[in-house]
């Protein structure tokens, strides 16, 4: 399977789930967290053009710490010279409002079953030891499916422990974006159904991962972002490594995903103009990256920073 940590620097809709659960989020004081310090250039930008096309690439991290200083005068000089921004899906506050309703309605168990029901009496235990720690009820995440709970174990520990939805990065790029036009790669229902697709043994085991991993999370989401935050691509692809270990999830969530993408490119390419693309920095990171798939079509990617 894929560990939390990965999925935050590969899609958005998680983050969903921050508000979705924000009455146990509430109960807890938000705990200081250390801001991984930026050393390097800054995070990695890239850059597609022909003689009348700009693309802009930027890797991005969904949720951050508050405190890290990353919009620098590179960042800032390609944005504002876009005609648009594009992200993964859309973001505005309407669209994130429909991003929670509909997952909770694609993560809702049938009538009748319940979460733990679906679970092993040593699975049931390590999942209640679980909710324990961050003050939920044994029932509390009964009526969902296993995917959804599995997230939002992983989720709720980040927020009390200092990393904030509203710092991450494409927030703060669609507020200095300001009132350009907007676009969207794929839509809430496409990301949401990745997970939701998975069979029930599958969704099964996610869960527990997040369950085992809980208190670990926030050092391997610490390590990716100390990577981004320094524009190493080829470390951040070798920590997104270390957890790819499932090969059909990884096709599903990362490699056609960037495929698609470099398609998209490719026909945004035929049209004039500059265009900022915003999206989870794995998918510009590594092999089979969107810009290996680009090079395939002998389009070239130049790195800005």
């Amino acid at each position: 399977m894929m560990k939390l940590a990965n999925l935050l620097a590969l899609t958005v809709a998680p983050l969903a789930l921050f508000g979705a659960a924000p009455a146990l989020a509430d109960n807890h004081a938000a705990i200081e967290a250390a801001a991984p310090a930026s050393t390097g250039n800054g995070p990695a930008l890239w850059k597609v053009a022909d003689e009348d096309t700009t693309i802009y690439l930027f890797g991005t991290v969904h949720v951050l710490p508050k405190g890290i200083e990353w919009y620098d005068a590179t960042i800032a000089s390609a944005l504002e010279g876009s005609d648009m921004i594009v992200t993964e899906i859309k973001m505005d506050k309407a669209s994130e409002a429909e991003l929670q309703q509909l997952s909770m309605q694609m993560g809702m168990l049938p009538g009748g079953t319940t979460l733990r029901s679906l679970l092993t009496p040593e699975q049931t235990t390590a999942y209640e030891g679980a909710l324990a720690k961050i003050g939920a009820p044994p029932a509390a995440f009964d009526p969902l499916k296993p995917w959804l709970a599995g997230l939002t174990l992983s989720l709720l520990p980040l927020m009390q422990q200092g990393y904030d939805p509203s710092s991450g990065v494409e927030k703060v790029l669609l507020t200095k974006a300001g009132d350009k036009p907007q676009g969207a790669l794929e839509t809430a229902e496409f990301q949401l159904g990745i997970f939701n697709g998975m069979p029930t043994e599958g969704q099964v085991a996610f869960l527990m991962e997040a369950v085992e991993g809980m208190d670990d999370v926030k050092t391997m989401l610490d390590r990716m972002v100390a990577e981004w935050a320094e524009g190493d691509a080829d470390e951040l692809a070798a920590i997104m490594n270390e957890n790819m270990e499932d090969p059909a999830v990884a096709e599903a969530l990362l490699y056609q995903r960037n495929a698609n993408w470099a398609e998209w490119i490719d026909t945004r390419l035929d049209t004039p103009g500059t265009v900022f693309v915003a999206v989870g920095a794995g998918h510009l990171a590594g092999a089979k990256s969107v810009q290996d798939y680009l090079a395939e079509k002998g389009i070239a990617v130049a790195r800005v920073k």
